[in-house]
């Protein structure tokens, strides 16, 4: 159920917002990968978790350019 209202959260935003989430779930990632390398990451899920919101996010671009065509 979380991840459908994201899903539906995320396809009522513009393609702008998009690519602003994109940006900002890709630097959380860096930082995530940073903190595991050096061992100061405990919830190692967390990874897994942005690198799929990443994808949606992807998903959900390439959709709106598709529709757009």
């Amino acid at each position: 159920m979380k991840i459908n209202k994201y899903v539906e959260d995320l396809r009522k935003k513009s393609a702008t917002e998009l690519n602003e989430e994109l940006v900002a779930a890709k630097k959380e990632l860096f930082n995530l990968r940073f903190q595991n390398a050096t061992n100061q990451l405990e919830n190692t899920s967390r990874i897994k978790e942005v690198r799929r919101n990443i994808a949606r996010i992807q998903t959900i671009i390439s959709e709106l350019s598709k529709a757009s065509k």
